[in-house]
């Protein structure tokens, strides 16, 4: 009988740094992937569109193409300190054309100062666990659709 290993298909360990790409163009990236870039307050995106490579790197707030970083929490709540950073990029998803139907993450490589997500390398899909959240309130599906 041949064994197939079995995907879990949560999170990886928090010292491993990961950028996911959600649905509808969203990035977030782990603790661990935000500290590789010294946790700016606003990043740029760059596109290698021959090699297909996306680059994140620290930017200044008043950089005309960057992108405010913000932690992961509820609206109107004090900002966390650690965990989750989350990076509107749908305008960037949409520039280089890649799908956003389905969330995916990435482990980057780091180039000097830069977050290297090579979209030629697999990503591992990732399930929101909203469903199950809303499914365990007692929320069926037709009071939570957008």
């Amino acid at each position: 009988m041949g064994f197939k290993v079995f995907e879990k298909g949560s999170a990886p360990a928090p010292t491993i740094p990961t950028v996911t790409i959600q649905k509808r163009g969203m990035f977030s990236l782990n603790e661990a992937a935000f500290a590789l870039i010294d946790e700016p307050e606003a990043v740029e995106f760059l596109w290698d569109e021959e090699n297909q490579l996306i680059a994140i790197q620290a930017a200044k707030l008043t950089d005309p193409n960057a992108y405010p970083t913000r932690r992961q929490g509820p609206a109107g709540t004090k900002p966390q300190k650690k965990g989750i950073v989350l990076i509107a990029g749908t305008m960037f998803t949409k520039f280089i054309g890649i799908d956003t139907s389905i969330a995916k993450r990435w482990v980057p490589d780091r180039d000097g100062n830069m977050l290297i997500v090579d979209l030629k390398k697999p990503a591992q899909t990732v399930a929101s666990n909203r469903r199950s959240v809303e499914r365990a309130a007692g929320k069926t599906e037709e009071d939570t659709d957008e």
